[in-house]
């Protein structure tokens, strides 16, 4: 699979100005005798970024056909590449095989609703603003300022400055006990640069970026207050 994304990146990009070194290039995935620009008549420009492997169809012992995905400008698309294996007895070599073709992406899954579980509104107000404490210090890198809000006997990682904190933008905290896993949508600033923050900036580019992630973080009651345990990334958060 690695070596037809690596064959996809070079037969994916091609421009006039750069025909003799794609040629070469091309030459380290094809037999002997080859078009040296496999079908590529020379003349426009395409490029791909994102190359991926992305499935086997395994024809036999030596044959198998590999998907490639890849995007081109707002496209998502496949190359299917036929590759030959030489084998053991062949030094487990590969080569492309027969003409690559280009394919349409398939379509995004439909993805279905989801019950939003019961919650513990309560629970969500005593919880926030520790949470905005927390994540104000996790991105900081605060040390001491982070522990008061992890729970005893844990110690948590933090960005140490590479985001900024801007807002606790959603809880959700199901019904439980003294321990419990929910969800949080935090809104990071992310640093333009060494560029000091310029909010009111007409550039957009001479802002910080502001990005929203979603957390799921194990949180324990102890005493009056909650802390944080454990805290990764949340999967599907319920909206």
């Amino acid at each position: 699979m690695a070596f037809a994304a690596q064959f996809a990146g070079v037969y994916l990009n091609f421009s006039p100005d750069d025909a003799d070194s794609r040629s070469r290039k091309l030459a380290a995935f094809l037999p002997d005798a080859s078009d040296p620009q496999m079908g590529w008549d020379g003349f426009g420009k395409l490029s791909a970024v994102a190359i991926q492997a992305y499935d086997v169809e395994v024809g036999d012992d030596q044959n198998a056909v590999v998907s490639v995905a890849f995007q081109s400008g707002p496209r998502r698309m496949m190359l299917s590449v036929p590759v030959y294996y030489s084998g053991d007895e062949g030094g487990r070599r590969f080569v492309v095989s027969g003409r690559p073709a280009i394919l349409p992406a398939p379509a995004p899954a439909e993805l279905p609703q989801i019950a939003p579980p019961e919650t513990d509104d309560a629970a969500a107000a005593e919880l926030k603003p520790q949470l905005e404490g927390f994540f104000k210090d996790y991105a900081s890198g605060e040390a001491a300022g982070l522990q008061r809000y992890v729970a005893a006997g844990k110690s948590l990682p933090s960005f140490g400055g590479t985001f900024t904190f801007a807002e606790l933008k959603k809880v959700v905290v199901p019904v439980g006990g003294a321990t419990r896993e929910i969800q949080a949508v935090v809104v990071w600033v992310v640093p333009n640069g060494d560029a000091p923050p310029t909010p009111n900036a007409t550039d957009p580019a001479a802002v910080g970026a502001r990005l929203e992630q979603a957390y799921r973080l194990t949180v324990e009651k102890q005493g009056d207050k909650w802390f944080v345990a454990d805290i990764r990334g949340a999967g599907r958060v319920v909206d």
